[in-house]
């Protein structure tokens, strides 16, 4: 009893070991700081970025490029996570990115795949 307690203990703290890891941390650092080059390392090998009702379905080193343009562009100031949902396979964020002078809504959504969460959509959208 103590033996199977203990295994289920031990699991429970592995489950919460793993749940507790927030892949949006560092995505957040990159958007903040204007780092195309670092976010796209979180990039899926094809995804879809939004920026302004603009969609496109992207490779990694597509989208990569519309980022370095966005923040060329629109300087980030600052970015800040508001609301995070989703399984442990799927997740999104919403996060408001000062930038450029104006306030934009950015929606980020993450699929865990092989080893790693990488990032399937990115939406930016001028704050109302």
């Amino acid at each position: 009893m103590a033996a199977a307690l203990a295994v289920f203990v031990h699991h429970a703290d592995l489950s919460a070991q793993d749940s507790s890891y927030d892949v949006f941390n560092p995505i957040s650092k990159y958007l903040a700081t204007g780092d195309a080059e670092k976010l796209s390392a979180w990039f899926s090998d094809n995804l879809e970025v939004t920026i302004f009702a603009n969609s496109n379905d992207s490779s990694r080193n597509q989208a990569k490029q519309i980022m370095k343009s966005f923040f060329r562009s629109y300087t980030p100031r600052s970015f800040e996570i508001t609301h995070r949902a989703g399984r442990s396979n799927k997740k999104y964020a919403l996060g408001t990115l000062n930038a450029g002078g104006e306030m934009f809504v950015v929606t980020i959504f993450v699929n865990y795949t092989d080893t790693d969460y990488k990032i399937q959509h990115l939406k930016i959208e001028r704050m109302n």
